[in-house]
């Protein structure tokens, strides 16, 4: 007993030999770094645990130590006054910060982000109000008025039928600046001037992506859906900044952007149609530059639908415009396609002959050789007409399979990017069988109207959209600048629509630029 008892002793002795000496390292090193030694203290002793436990009893300490190192942090919820704060398109943050822009080049609607030390790191809160969104399909034709607490489009724009204020909702009868009488007439009527089948606008599936440019509330695109055609619809946040709002909340697939100085931020050949519904864009100015960029973006064959008044007024200034908008589009080898009351529609070439066949000296030139038609993001627009790559010129046009075929169907692109079809068939079993056992997993937790908006944040080849191609949502495809430019075989495939993006700042993406995020929104973290 006598031996144990000194040898309990001595135990005990040299651990407090030990932290003695530890706690005069603590206080002349704090002294030294303006620390309390009390607070240094206890974070050292936190992290040294019991040097005399056991085995077990120092790997449990270590492992709470781990968990509490990785403490979870909630975001703090931004100022109310914030609900509506778009940081990169914050038309306060310019004003305050004078940045040199030139209002008639649209460059006050383009991105302008603030730096690091002015960016908000706290969440958007909804409106006073809001509720839960009203479900798809409901949503095209009525939302609730708390969620964009902006009627003064109804008052307006009320002659036009845009939208209507009824009690705590505002419903959305389908018209438009040049379509009061609904966006399906107008959308039948202009099938029918291009002759297609039925006047069905998808044309048996060879129309699939439409870009809607100044959409107003996005009637046009939410319109096309029934006809199996997505539609990006694109407007500024201009004095009108809640059509986009209105547009996301009924459950329409739309963008806040503008044709100013930047190219739209999608590859070359992606749309079959563009259409201007009275969208009041000067395309004359720059030497044509805005409708360049708009013909850089459709494929081979595609279609410009312009309803506006220099299209049938007789007066001299709207006859002055569309005589040399109808010289500029010759001189882009563009031809009419149709041509009927308000609207023009006109067709692109199939191939390059027409270009090679212009005199020498033509306005617009071809763009350079080495000008990559594919990049957009912050790339400037240039004066100058996009020529198709040598498997387009001979193929006389995209070569795309009809929709729904061309979901499935490796896009001729692939060999751009190096891939061949098999990475392109693999990549898309691999994700169809993953939504199906995501969808399993949420199928007892949500119901089936439930999802309508989401975001793929790292796209690649589409195939995570081109699985959902069966269920009532849209998709923004979202692609890395810094990684292959995938995103021409999104647009091939025809799977909703995408965006380039540099870096994605959750300051970013809780406005009403993008998506917007609802309550109760569901996250899946795939790894």
């Amino acid at each position: 007993m006598r031996g144990r008892t000194e040898g309990g002793k001595k135990g005990r002795l040299v651990p407090c030999l030990i932290a003695i000496a530890i706690l005069g390292m603590i206080y002349l090193y704090s002294r030294s770094h303006g620390t309390s030694p009390v607070e240094m203290g206890s974070r050292s002793l936190k992290r040294l645990g019991t040097s005399v436990s056991s085995k077990e009893e120092a790997n449990s300490s270590t492992r709470v130590e781990e968990e509490n190192s990785f403490m979870l942090k909630s975001f703090p919820v931004c100022d109310d006054r914030l609900s509506e704060l778009i940081p990169c398109l914050d038309r306060h943050f310019i004003y305050q910060t004078r940045l040199k822009l030139d209002l008639s080049l649209m460059e006050h609607y383009e991105r302008h982000c603030p730096p690091p030390e002015k960016r908000f790191n706290c969440l958007i809160p909804p409106p006073p109000g809001y509720k839960i969104p009203v479900r798809w399909p409901r949503s095209r034709d009525e939302i609730w008025k708390a969620n964009i607490p902006h009627t003064h489009l109804a008052t307006e724009k009320s002659d036009q039928n845009w939208m209507v204020v009824r009690g705590e909702k505002v419903a959305f009868p389908g018209g438009g600046t040049h379509f009061h009488y609904g966006a399906d007439k107008y959308i039948r009527s202009m099938a029918n001037m291009l002759g297609f089948p039925r006047d069905r606008m998808n044309n048996e599936g060879r129309l699939r992506t439409v870009l809607d440019v100044g959409c107003g509330v996005a009637s046009f695109g939410g319109y096309l859906l029934k006809y199996d055609v997505i539609s990006m619809s694109l407007a500024p946040n201009d004095v009108h900044q809640n059509q986009i709002q209105f547009a996301l909340e009924r459950g329409i697939p739309a963008f806040l952007g503008v044709l100013g100085t930047k190219r739209l931020p999608y590859p070359s050949r992606s749309f079959e149609l563009a259409h201007c519904s009275r969208c009041r864009i000067d395309w004359l100015q720059r030497n044509g530059i805005l409708l360049l960029e708009l013909d850089r973006v459709l494929r081979p064959g595609g279609y410009f639908a312009y309803s506006s008044p220099e299209a049938y007024a007789q007066d001299e200034e709207d006859l002055r415009i569309w005589k040399e908008m109808s010289a500029l589009a010759e001189r882009m080898c563009w031809k009419i396609a149709a041509k009927k009351n308000q609207t023009a529609i006109w067709v692109k070439p199939l191939t390059n002959d027409c270009y090679m066949e212009r005199l020498p000296g033509t306005q617009p030139p071809l763009c350079r050789s080495d000008d990559d038609p594919d990049a957009t993001w912050g790339v400037p627009m240039e004066p100058c007409i996009t020529p198709y790559y040598d498997h387009d010129h001979k193929a006389s046009g995209s070569a795309l399979a009809s929709w729904p075929d061309r979901l499935n169907t490796p896009p001729p692109r692939l060999s751009e990017l190096g891939l061949s079809p098999e990475v392109f068939e693999k990549d898309t079993d691999v994700w169809r069988r993953r939504i199906q056992g995501y969808w399993n997993l949420l199928g007892p937790k949500i119901k089936p109207d439930t999802l309508r908006n989401v975001m793929d944040m790292k796209a690649n080849l589409g195939s995570f959209a081109a699985a959902l191609k069966d269920k009532p949502l849209w998709v923004m495809n979202v692609v890395g600048e810094d990684g292959p430019n995938t995103l021409k075989i999104v647009f091939d495939r025809g799977v909703n629509l995408s965006q380039p993006i540099l870096e994605l700042m959750i300051y970013c993406t809780l406005g009403p630029s993008s998506l917007t995020l609802k309550r109760k929104a569901v996250v899946w973290w795939i790894y």
